[in-house]
């Protein structure tokens, strides 16, 4: 285990998300799995504690805690993408398997994580500031997933 990892709260499914994840997206896998070595308020000796997974680079362990906390948007993977097919690919991965789409890129898991689905062009457009930024930003603001022809065009004037 890394000596900085994100934990991410999962109800009875930790093992079933990395899996998803690993299974989604490029330098990601799943490592050990942590089984309970007795009785825990939120399930029984033996059942999937903890996986140890990571995300597109970020280490991650997931903890099977039971339904006491609930996922919001203050946390979420931010994922960028090169293109329309990867924004399409990631997307609808994720909403397709029992998630829900949201606003501006966003979108979540059948877990309750919030991921953000970023084309760089979007970001490139941001950074260029001024006239340029507004135009992509306002752009985006109309949309759910993001349709990199139109922020391109927006970015164009």
């Amino acid at each position: 285990m890394a000596k900085n990892t994100i934990c991410i709260w999962y109800d009875t499914d930790a093992e079933e998300a990395a899996n998803f994840y690993a299974d989604l997206f490029p330098d990601s896998k799943v490592g050990k799995v942590y089984h309970a070595p007795s009785d825990y308020p939120s399930g029984k000796k033996g059942n999937v504690l903890m996986v140890e997974f990571t995300v597109a680079g970020v280490e991650c362990v997931g903890l099977n805690g039971g339904p006491v906390f609930k996922h919001n948007e203050a946390f979420s993977f931010q994922i960028a993408t090169d293109s329309q097919e990867e924004t399409d690919r990631y997307w609808n991965a994720i909403v397709g398997n029992g998630g829900e789409e949201s606003e501006c890129g966003w979108c979540k898991d059948k877990w309750g994580i919030s991921w953000q689905i970023t084309p760089r062009v979007l970001m490139q457009a941001m950074a260029a500031g001024g006239a340029e930024a507004k135009r992509a930003f306002d752009a985006m603001m109309t949309m759910k997933k993001i349709d990199v022809a139109k922020i391109e065009a927006a970015r164009r004037g």
